[in-house]
Parts: structure tokens; C-alpha cells; sequence
């Protein structure tokens, strides 16, 4: 019989965040191993609960949230996201320029199933998130990588990314407290980013999600703020700083020059239909996060001096920068680190392999840092979501680990 084979739309997507790593963690917990994971940014399992808030106001929309809703999504929600968005100094995001979204993940791939050819380019950093890529590749298009630098803190370098344009550049992708770095970029180079973008024509796509999770006085800046000739598309949602991952309550934004983007936005708005609508009874909760009263429901506090965040944050570091060979710079926002293994002490070819076997030797569930399209083998993401003592332990048999398989 004709075997039933994946279609060739899936060659080379990868996202390896929930792929063959997560595959043997789950292996060894069906043999009845304890796993701690450090490996994916999912508030509620490390204890993080939703807003009160958030839960009833879900819990008062169920009743009436039972059909679908405008394909946009629910119009007090839009409303919100306007407001918020000229409370932060950006103008011109009205109601009708917002979709509302099953979290950031399917925004992004309508957005990119709307502006992709076969054969486009899309610039998008290294490391990335890689549903971006995955993305990206799954549209038809070509994700090219532009590199953040280590050294100056994981930013970017504006003229190496202006080198890269090619006639079939469509867009660029910013992200910003980005993951897996946790950089937190400048007003100045926000600004070059969109300064860019208008040069070029291309549309600039502002991964915002973990915009309010910001550590020692970082400052977020919005792109849309500075882009007035080529189209800007900004993503958010609630599920990192509201803690509401599984809710799935994200959404779009839509600024910049939209007569010039007509024909893209009616494609995204042919797509955005034929989904019908994103999660509804999630969408009542985006009214009460965004509402200014609410002060972002304690994300201020819990990345402050005493916060849970700060504290796991620095306590992680603080640990993985004691163990010979390992370097990491502190982030300025997000829930993740991204520690550098000295290649010279930790001879590392396949850093999947290497997790994978980390993995069986400790317990401990990390991930790989070519799976966020790094091109060397030499790094680790850490979530830094456990609490305290989870994290010691984690991180203290990580060291001995390491102990046992450095070279020098």
C-alpha cells in the first residue's frame, strides 16, 4: 500500500524547542523519571497563576461567549489595545487595525501566509525564536539570518542587516525583548530598525510579547512609534506577563502606511475570516489587562528589586556563570538565559546530541542553541521560571555534569 507521507511544505521547517529533546524527556518520565524543565517559557506550571482579574473576567464571558465573534475579535478588546497602544505614545492603531489572535503564534503564521511568496526573503535575527523561521519556511520563503553579536550584548548591527537586502526582501523581523537573549534594545536602534525598513519598502513585524517584562531600569521601545511610509506590524499578547500562556489571548497591530500595504491587508483579512475567530471567552480577559488601573497586574513587582522574576534571574546567572567555561550575558528583559559553553573546555559538534545526553545524565531539560538558528554549537536557553531551589538544583546538577565532560 502507498505509504501516507508528510507534505513537502515541511522540508526544513524545524522547531526543535518541542521537537526530539522533548521527545526523550517524555521517554524518561513514562519510565518514571522526575524531569526538571528549563525549556520552555509556560508560566503556570513553575507556580505563576493568572491574575484574579483575568480569571473572572473570563468567568463572567462564558455565558455569552459562546458563538463566534467578529473575526477580528470582540470590539471592547480592540478598543483596549487602541487605547493602550496611544497611552504608550504610538498614534493611529484604531479599533479596526487590531486582530485579535489564538496567541502570538497564529498571528504570525496568517501574517506570513499573507506576505510570502515562493522564493521571498525575510530578515530575521539569529538567534531567533524559531517559530519565525519555521514559519517563514513553512509560507514558502527563505528565513535569512541576521546575526546579533555577544560581544555588545547580543545587538544587532544595522549596516550587516542592510547588507543582506536582495530584490526579494519583504520584510524584517524585530523581537525585542528578544528571545532567546533577553536583550532589550535601544530607543536609537528601535528607530534604525524602522529607519530601515522605510528605506527599503519592507514590512517591519515587532515581535513585542515580553515588552513589559523588564529587568534594571530597561526600557521598552515600541517600533510602531517610529514608522510613518512602510507598513509596521506589532505582536502582543498576555500570556508571558499576564501569565496566561494557555488562555491564548494575543493580538496584532497594524500601523505605518496602509494604503501602500492595501492588497496585503485585504489577504490577511481573507485569512483572519476563514479562521472565524480566536478563542473568545479569552478575549473578554484583554480589556482588564490592558486597563491602566490595573497597573499590568504585578508584572512591575515580580521583575523589581525582590521580585520572583528578578530574583530566578539573577540567582540563575549568578550560578551558571560560577561553572568554569560558561559566560552569559545578563538580560535586560524576557524569562531565559543564554549561556555560552567555551568551545576550547566543552568540545561540543551536535549540541542536540549533547542536550539529549545532558538530559539522561541529570534530569534536566534545556534547550539547544542551534534550535533558535544559532549557528554554532556552543550555547544553551535556560527558563528561569522555577522558583529558587528548583533552579539550584537544576543548575548544581548541570555543573557536575559538567565537571565530568570538560576537557580543561
Amino acid at each position: 500500500m502507498r505509504l501516507i507521507t508528510q507534505s513537502q511544505k515541511l522540508s526544513g521547517v524545524r522547531y526543535d524547542v518541542r521537537g526530539p529533546i522533548l521527545q526523550e524527556a517524555e521517554r524518561l518520565e513514562r519510565e518514571g523519571h522526575q524531569i526538571l524543565k528549563l525549556n520552555i517559557g509556560n508560566p503556570a506550571p513553575f507556580g505563576f497563576e493568572a491574575p484574579p482579574e483575568i480569571v473572572e473576567a473570563i468567568s463572567r464571558a462564558l455565558t455569552s461567549a459562546q458563538g463566534y465573534s467578529d473575526s477580528r475579535g470582540i470590539l471592547p478588546a480592540r478598543e483596549a489595545v487602541s487605547r493602550f497602544y496611544a497611552d504608550e505614545g504610538v498614534t493611529g492603531i484604531r479599533p479596526d487595525d487590531v486582530i485579535l489572535g489564538n496567541g502570538v503564534s497564529e498571528l504570525i503564521s496568517l501574517v506570513l501566509q499573507a506576505l510570502v511568496d515562493d522564493g521571498d526573503e525575510i530578515l530575521v535575527p539569529s538567534p531567533d525564536y524559531p517559530l519565525w523561521t519555521a514559519q517563514v519556511t513553512l509560507a514558502g520563503g527563505r528565513a535569512v539570518h541576521y546575526p546579533c553579536d555577544e560581544s555588545s550584548g547580543w545587538m544587532p548591527d544595522l549596516a550587516a542587516i542592510e547588507a543582506l537586502i536582495t530584490p526579494r526582501t519583504k520584510g524584517i523581523v524585530l523581537i525585542n525583548p528578544n528571545n532567546p537573549t533577553g536583550a532589550v534594545y535601544s530607543k536609537e536602534l528601535v528607530k534604525g530598525f524602522a529607519e530601515l525598513a522605510e528605506r527599503h519598502g519592507l514590512v517591519l513585524m515587532a515581535d513585542e510579547i515580553y515588552e513589559k517584562i523588564l529587568y534594571d531600569g530597561a526600557v521598552h521601545e515600541h517600533a510602531a512609534r517610529h514608522v510613518r511610509d512602510t507598513l509596521c506590524l506589532t505582536f502582543s499578547g498576555l500570556s508571558k506577563a499576564q501569565r496566561v500562556a494557555g488562555y491564548r489571548a494575543g493580538w496584532l497591530a497594524i500601523s505605518g502606511n496602509r494604503e501602500r500595504a492595501a492588497d496585503f491587508l485585504e489577504g490577511l483579512t481573507l485569512l483572519t475570516n476563514m479562521r472565524m475567530c480566536s478563542n473568545v471567552p479569552a478575549q473578554h480577559a484583554i480589556p482588564v489587562a490592558l486597563d491602566p488601573a490595573s497597573k499590568g497586574l504585578g508584572i512591575g513587582e515580580l521583575c523589581a528589586p525582590g521580585g520572583r522574576l528578578r530574583e530566578q534571574r539573577d540567582t540563575a546567572h549568578r550560578l551558571l556563570t560560577e561553572i568554569p567555561g560558561i559566560s552569559c550575558e545578563l538580560p535586560g528583559g524576557a524569562m531565559y538565559l543564554f549561556p555560552r559553553l567555551d568551545p576550547e573546555r566543552y568540545r561540543i559538534d551536535d549540541d542536540q546530541a549533547f542536550v539529549i545526553e545532558l538530559l539522561r545524565a541529570t534530569r534536566v531539560l534545556v534547550t539547544n542553541g542551534r534550535g533558535f538558528n544559532l549557528a554554532t554549537p556552543d550555547h544553551l536557553r535556560f527558563v528561569t521560571l522555577p522558583a529558587v531551589p528548583q533552579l539550584t538544583e537544576a543548575i548544581g546538577r548541570i555543573a557536575d555534569y559538567l565537571d565530568r565532560v570538560r576537557v580543561s
